[in-house]
């Protein structure tokens, strides 16, 4: 029985490196290629394009390592705030707390006499019973209080990565068609690893993954690329 627990536990959602290692790289080198697919498309000097790109990588870095420090934070303090009401129900309207986990435990499978030697056993367990209320009850992960500076480092460091992989070409001396060309080849190539690694670490095929990942970066450089062709026209 209480493998049952165990595993939904197991099941639960949490928050982890590679969701971040995935938003910073993929944000950083998307937003970078379609500037520069746009600026050299537009007939902008190598100069301004790298500049624009740097520039670019700098700030986009930075915005999303202080998002992704401060949604997590903000999380953490929900997290804090529902254990402190759950604490509080169970304690004043413990009745009703007995119900929802039962409710839980039939959504599990439970029935009849076993519902209620669950709820016993969980009952004797203050800290299970809390867990089980914050997982299956709010559907709430808990956020360690390391995660905020983990979470906004991890995707610093996968954004400037990210960013720097479209710009490389254009920091070698080639002329801008070139740099360009080889900057949308070291893009899906790095966007292909990306749905690699995240098939290797979660489940699925990699190259389903990684064309995912192709199309969407390539698509949204594209994009950058059109308007800056427009502009160059008007």
């Amino acid at each position: 029985m209480a493998s049952k627990i165990g595993l939904a536990l197991e099941a639960h959602p949490h928050p982890t490196l590679l969701s971040d290692f995935i938003l910073g790289s993929q944000d950083g080198l998307v937003n970078v290629l379609g500037i520069l697919l746009g600026l050299a498309a537009a007939g902008t000097s190598m100069r301004i394009i790298e500049v624009g790109a740097l520039a670019a990588l700098a700030a986009e870095s930075i915005s999303m390592g202080a998002v992704a420090y401060t949604s997590t934070l903000s999380r953490r303090k929900l997290y804090l705030s529902e254990i402190e009401r759950e604490s509080r129900e169970m304690r004043e309207v413990p009745e009703l707390e007995r119900e929802e986990v039962r409710v839980i435990l039939r959504k599990w499978g439970y029935v009849g006499d076993e519902v209620e030697e669950m709820l016993r056993r969980i009952e004797a367990k203050p800290r299970a019973w809390l867990d089980i209320m914050m997982a299956f009850e709010l559907n709430l992960s808990e956020v360690a209080p390391h995660q905020p500076r983990t979470s906004g480092l991890t995707v610093l460091g996968a954004t400037i990565m990210g960013s720097f992989v479209p710009l490389l070409p254009f920091l070698l001396g080639l002329s801008r068609t070139m740099a360009a060309v080889g900057s949308v080849v070291l893009s899906a190539l790095m966007l292909l690893g990306i749905g690699f690694y995240e098939a290797r670490t979660t489940a699925g095929s990699w190259w389903v993954s990684g064309g995912r990942m192709v199309l969407i970066g390539l698509t949204s450089g594209f994009a950058g690329f059109l308007v800056g062709k427009a502009v160059g026209v008007l």
